[in-house]
């Protein structure tokens, strides 16, 4: 499988540019697996304590103008997250695209983080902590979506259900970037998992600063096959994920609990 990971810019006339730039190098790449940041087609709602419904609702229509042009990335399966509200819960969902079945939803996002920039648990509600694989056209994938990443009980749990690669969209501040990667390490190790993150990057009109550092890392050793940057926003590997199947056989995955 080749999957791509990026770092993508928060503001609307940047990511135009940034876009036709992914696009290209999908289509050059010959990309299969593509992974979005978390939220990437609005501005950073989170970035205040003051919570407007028109912001949120104005948030999930961006996104659903943007899935239209998912197919830019076609004949690649993508993955990302979006605000949805239903039956006036607000969530932060994990969903997976592709051309045949279109957005399907697949996780809504369970740990929330509520501090300066990152005010999520006050923007919207968590999901059902339902941590359950899903299997796409090229293999079988589980999302911890930014925080979740931390709690790595749900890897674990990924790894048992024969999930082949762990997908992290995410959005980080530059000032712990390097934790972050380590962050995939663990999980890639401990689930004998692919980890995939990809990032929001670069400064905002309202003060954020996200750290791009989009990575892919292997799973048996931990061993981090690349990590974007503001010169090389996108990253192409080919996954054997086979590898996967493998290294849930050897320490420490076999271990029983």
């Amino acid at each position: 499988m080749k999957a791509t990971v990026c770092e993508l810019p928060n503001e609307a006339g940047a990511l135009e540019e940034a876009w036709k730039g992914l696009c290209a190098h999908v289509r050059g790449q010959g990309s299969e697996f593509v992974l979005l940041p978390e939220m990437p087609f609005f501005p950073w709602l989170a970035h205040t304590q003051n919570v407007s419904s028109e912001e949120w609702e104005a948030s999930v229509q961006a996104h659903n103008d943007w899935a239209e042009r998912l197919s830019d990335l076609a004949p690649a399966t993508v993955v990302s997250t979006r605000p949805t509200m239903t039956q006036g819960i607000r969530r932060n969902m994990g969903y997976v695209w592709d051309s045949e079945h279109g957005r399907t939803d697949v996780h809504a996002k369970y740990y929330l983080p509520n501090e300066p920039a990152y005010w999520e648990a006050t923007w919207y509600s968590r999901g059902n902590k339902a941590f359950e694989g899903h299997e796409t056209a090229y293999g079988k994938i589980g999302f911890l979506i930014c925080t979740e990443l931390w709690f790595t009980q749900h890897a674990r749990e990924y790894g048992k259900q024969g999930v082949q690669v762990l997908v992290c969209p995410r959005v980080t501040p530059r000032s712990t970037a390097a934790k972050w990667v380590t962050g995939g390490q663990v999980a890639a190790v401990v689930s004998g998992a692919f980890c995939l993150s990809s990032n929001l990057a670069g400064k905002t009109s309202h003060g954020g600063d996200f750290a791009g550092v989009g990575w892919i890392i292997e799973p048996e050793e931990g061993q981090v096959l690349g990590l974007t940057s503001p010169d090389q926003p996108f990253l192409t590997v080919e996954l054997d994920l086979s590898i996967a199947d493998q290294a849930k056989r050897s320490y420490p995955r076999y271990v029983p609990d």
